[in-house]
């Protein structure tokens, strides 16, 4: 059985975050130059928060703020479900349906090593049951 390890291992793309006193429209920024669709929020090498793009629509947006005036802090998710690099693959999918989220940051002793996808669990899924996908055919 596969592990997030494995994932991690294969995915080329460098560890994203923010501090969490920077705005909003920075984090944005960064998401949407690294084509992302959330950002770790960490103090020094720990992580304290993940913004997401929901974050940003529900608690900025719908509510009027500012984006450039709003700090990370006030609209990230301070409790983040985690997995470490150990955990099945099986165990990370149920984890992303049981609380509604799409990315799982990966933690060894408090600090982020990785973050995986809802789409990178559904392609290792698919890739082991049906082989590689080749999505230039």
């Amino acid at each position: 059985m596969r592990k997030v390890a494995d994932i991690l291992e294969e995915k080329s793309e460098k560890l994203v975050w923010i501090g969490p006193l920077e705005s909003v429209f920075d984090a944005l920024t960064l998401m949407n130059e690294k084509n992302i669709g959330a950002v770790l929020v960490q103090i020094e090498e720990y992580l304290v928060g993940i913004l997401s793009e929901r974050d940003y629509m529900r608690k900025v947006i719908l509510d009027i703020h500012a984006s450039k005036q709003t700090k990370v802090s006030e609209v990230m998710t301070r409790d983040v479900v985690t997995v470490s690099p150990e955990d099945s693959i099986i165990h990370c999918i149920a984890l992303t349906k049981k609380h509604h989220i799409r990315h799982l940051p990966v933690v060894t002793a408090g600090k982020p090593v990785g973050m995986i996808s809802l789409r990178d669990l559904f392609l290792d899924v698919i890739e082991e049951k049906v082989g590689v996908v080749n999505i230039n055919a």
